[in-house]
């Protein structure tokens, strides 16, 4: 089939990851799919008119509102794969949620990640409940081999000579919705304290405005680093290297960074958020902070308790390969697809 593939590509943003791998599985079983950003079209008449000239017999989109509002009035079948900040803040907002409501309506079915986030889901649209999937993402991590730690350090501004260097990597868009300042001040009281605790934020600049109150504040804030995005086999390469991957999202769908640094090895702190509790058990699989203080009261107990860093890290590694495959969830999308036949 020829399939038209809505995401909002921004780089190295989770929607955008989720579609690149979603391509990969259905090429894999011979489908021809097109990659479309949703913030390049307008209205479902550019897509209309899209979906004619290319000759497209399905459709799939990531996000409901985002990228399936254009779907609406569609002519080919489609599905959707919710995003997180659909069903957390969207629905929230009465035209959206009407639009939403009609988009879900037309899909032939609709995946969310977890079972929590089909259930909000269907209480905001009952009629919908049963064309709802659950399909967890698949993760498979490929840290570089020839990756450059010492000119990582150096674009970050950290001292290579650090001594006990403990580097904590929040991963993130920088919009609103991720609060990357949510643990700056308390991060660098704690590096005046001990100068060898660095936190390091790195990801793409979404929001122009906000990136740049984000640059302001961590320009003058010791121990905080900014970093623009980097290659993928990098950054899995980075979170091998760091004591802690870090999550302050107000809201969630499901962060792949998470269960990536799961994968590799490495701990999680992670905002007390539903997103994130659904992936993370409190000291078995990560550590769950509900404001910065216990961040920071619970990275110390973790630095200062070898043995409960391991069994975390060797329950979480467990945790992605049991309930995250790659494998299951090319399987999954490969015979929900058959659907838009």
């Amino acid at each position: 089939m020829r399939l038209l593939l809505l995401a909002c590509l921004r780089a190295q943003t989770g929607n955008a990851t989720t579609a690149g791998r979603l391509r990969d599985h259905l090429e894999a079983v011979g489908h021809i799919c097109s990659l479309k950003d949703a913030f390049g079209y307008e209205n479902p008449s550019e897509i209309a008119n899209l979906i004619s000239a290319e000759k497209f017999e399905a459709a799939l989109a990531i996000h409901l509102y985002k990228a399936g509002r254009l779907l609406q009035g569609s002519r080919i079948p489609f599905g959707i794969i919710f995003g997180g900040t659909d069903i957390n803040e969207d629905v929230k907002h009465e035209e959206k949620h009407r639009v939403m409501g009609a988009v879900l309506e037309e899909a032939r079915f609709a995946v969310a990640f977890t079972e929590k986030m089909k259930q909000l889901a269907a209480a905001e649209w009952p009629d919908a409940r049963n064309k709802i999937y659950i399909q967890t993402q698949g993760i498979m991590t490929t840290p570089s081999a020839t990756f450059n730690w010492k000119r990582f350090l150096q674009n970050a501004g950290i001292p290579q000579d650090a001594e006990n260097l403990r580097l904590f990597l929040l991963i993130c868009g920088l919009r609103r919705i991720k609060d990357p300042l949510y643990l700056v001040d308390i991060f660098s009281e704690w590096h005046r304290r001990e100068p060898h605790i660095h936190l390091v934020i790195i990801g793409p600049a979404v929001d122009t405005q906000f990136t740049s109150e984000v640059n302001e504040k961590v320009n003058r804030t010791p121990g905080v680093h900014l970093l623009q995005e980097i290659p993928q086999d990098d950054l899995h390469a980075a979170v091998k290297r760091c004591f802690a991957v870090v999550n302050s999202s107000i809201s969630e769908g499901m962060s792949a960074a998470i269960l990536e640094a799961m994968d590799l090895d490495v701990p999680v702190l992670a905002r007390n958020i539903p997103g994130n509790a659904a992936i993370i058990q409190h000291k078995v699989t990560g550590l769950l902070f509900t404001d910065p203080q216990e961040f920071v009261q619970l990275s110390k107990s973790l630095m200062n308790d070898p043995t409960l860093e391991r069994e975390i890290v060797t329950k979480a590694k467990a945790y992605v390969k049991k309930h995250h495959s790659w494998d299951c969830e090319r399987e999954a999308y490969q015979n929900l697809v058959l659907r838009l036949q």
